[in-house]
């Protein structure tokens, strides 16, 4: 009698661990995506020249933008997550980052 119930629940089972391992995996990347962001946007506040490598570093596939606002620095991080790897629709997470622009540097890497 349990067997047949535990096989009956069985693929409600999965489903849920299927929903658990793509919120681990979106929220382990995300995590990921936000340190390449603030990583950059303090080095490119530096104007250290290697800037926008840290994020690939960090968070590899990782496409970075940095912009100049004034006296701020603007680092937005873009990362698409495909959870499972592909049986799941693909997440794509954007991070921003602002830093203030330090005495002497401050322009934006290449």
């Amino acid at each position: 009698m349990v067997t047949a119930e535990l096989a009956a629940s069985l693929p409600a089972l999965m489903i849920v661990l299927m929903a658990a391992l793509t919120a681990v995996t979106v929220c382990g990347q995300r995590i990921r995506i936000q340190d390449a962001a603030r990583e950059v946007a303090r080095a490119a506040a530096r104007a250290d020249p290697g800037a926008t490598r840290l994020a690939t570093m960090v968070a590899p596939g990782a496409a970075v933008t940095v912009t100049r606002d004034g006296d701020r620095l603007s680092v937005v991080a873009t990362l698409t997550v495909h959870p499972l790897s592909g049986l799941l629709p693909a997440f794509t997470l954007s991070e921003r980052a602002v830093a203030a622009i330090e005495p002497g540097g401050g322009s934006p890497p290449p």
